[in-house]
């Protein structure tokens, strides 16, 4: 004879992380309450929703206005490894829509969470680092002392935590470079130069040029010159153009304005000048400039002065007052 039974066993196409949730304002609170609850499963399910309603932006204000945040920086620690991926992931995505975390002291939470030994968190955490950092995020991250523990990550971690590391150091290194200068970054971001990724490439050389604006730091990317020299022929032009814009400020110093005419930087220079397209040409002219403030350099660039004179029509203002600047000094005579 049949009996009825009922299987603890979920139907298959069952997601056990999905709690269903209202739609409208009413969803949120009771969301807040439930990531509070001492059961991890309730906060894993809260979560699960919270992940879902904050990719609108209306609803992340309003998480915002009920107290969400402090919450979801007390899960950043909580024992449990599903809540802290996931809170993790929530903080990236509302980081994406620029509401005023900083101010709510996420940085200083995440900060916690770049050393745990959870490969996803390794993974999630550089992203809303990288989100928050410009321009008042960068300074959060330079107070909190995480500047030496990104460039350690950066020499081992998986090519997209890399991507992410760069981009954070260049938004933070812009506005101070001291102490990645002290941990190293040059020695660093050399090998990040001739990494097999070009977009690896590229934003180390990003990094360079974020380095190189500060008066220390055109020192220390002379360093590193040879190498940039090499990428100005790289076949992809954003390598190209970050390359040729850390050049740039490693030349403004005489000792790397000699270093770059030894590394012969003049012929792949001119090339991006001619370039019909080339995103690298202003920075290639003003790099020229310089190194026509030397000799050696004046004399190699007079039979090309042709060149500049056809940049004096770019449609680009800062292209032509470049070329007019790079036309005087080459033709500069002592007498």
């Amino acid at each position: 004879m049949a009996s009825t039974r009922i299987s603890a066993q979920l139907p298959p196409d069952i997601d056990p992380t999905k709690a269903p949730i209202a739609f409208g304002r009413r969803a949120l609170p009771k969301l807040n309450e439930e990531i509070q609850s001492p059961e991890p499963l309730t906060q894993q399910h809260a979560l699960m929703a919270l992940c879902d309603l904050v990719h609108d932006p209306e609803k992340v204000y309003q998480a915002i206005q009920i107290g969400f945040v402090e919450n979801l920086k007390t899960l950043l620690l909580h024992h449990d490894s599903t809540v802290r991926q996931k809170t993790t992931e929530i903080l990236c995505i509302m980081a994406m829509h620029n509401v005023g975390l900083i101010q709510k002291g996420v940085i200083s939470a995440l900060a916690e969470l770049l050393d745990d030994p959870a490969e996803i968190e390794n993974a999630l955490i550089p992203s809303p680092m990288s989100l928050l950092s410009p321009p008042a995020g960068a300074a959060d991250i330079l107070h909190a002392g995480l500047i030496p523990l990104l460039m350690f990550k950066l020499k081992s971690e998986l090519d997209e935590i890399q991507e992410l590391i760069l981009d954070t150091l260049s938004n933070c290194l812009r506005v101070e470079a001291s102490e990645a200068l002290s941990s190293g970054a040059i020695t660093i971001l050399k090998q990040k130069l001739t990494h097999s990724s070009v977009t690896i490439r590229s934003k180390a050389a990003r990094v360079l040029l974020a380095i190189g604006t500060h008066p220390e730091g055109k020192v220390v990317v002379g360093e590193v010159i040879p190498v940039l020299v090499s990428l100005l022929e790289d076949t992809d032009p954003e390598v190209q153009a970050s390359a040729t814009g850390a050049l740039m400020f490693a030349t403004v110093k005489p000792q790397g304005r000699f270093s770059a005419l030894g590394a012969e930087a003049i012929p792949p220079l001119l090339k991006l000048v001619a370039g019909e397209t080339s995103k690298a040409r202003l920075s290639a002219i003003k790099t020229l400039t310089m190194l026509a403030e030397l000799p050696e350099g004046r004399r190699k660039l007079l039979d090309h002065t042709d060149m500049f004179q056809q940049c004096l029509n770019d449609p680009c203002e800062a292209v032509k007052r470049a070329a007019e600047i790079a036309i005087c000094v080459i033709k500069w005579k002592p007498y």
